[in-house]
């Protein structure tokens, strides 16, 4: 990988670290010295093990293959952006599942407190 290359992936990174601030997160990039389970590009979201790609073309399988081999117990996710995109999170169905329910279940829960108030 060239240095241009490497640069944009670094701009990348600090990217998403600034974005997930502003949705209140503490993230940072990762620190970068070797792969496994400490070197996720990105943290600061508890949990999640997460794979920054900022390129034209991205191998998307390559890319989750990466994520997963070194997430260890976390959630693996690829977060990608090209050039005048949106950035975009890429994970396993069986995680988003996982997530969706979640969310499933405490709007439930809120709804239920909403009707027990009216």
């Amino acid at each position: 990988m060239g240095k241009t290359s490497r640069d944009k992936g670094k701009r990348g990174e600090r990217e998403v670290a600034s974005l997930l601030r502003s949705y209140g997160y503490d993230a940072r990039r990762g620190v970068q010295y070797h792969g496994g389970e400490e070197s996720p590009d990105v943290v600061g979201l508890p949990g999640v093990h997460i794979e920054v790609k900022r390129t034209e073309r991205l191998d998307l399988y390559g890319a989750l293959a990466q994520s997963k081999g070194d997430a260890g117990e976390e959630m693996p996710v690829v977060i990608h952006r090209k050039n005048n995109c949106e950035w975009v999170v890429i994970q396993p169905l069986k995680d988003w599942i996982a997530l969706y329910g979640a969310w499933e279940i405490e709007r439930w829960e809120f709804e239920q407190e909403y009707k027990e108030e009216t």
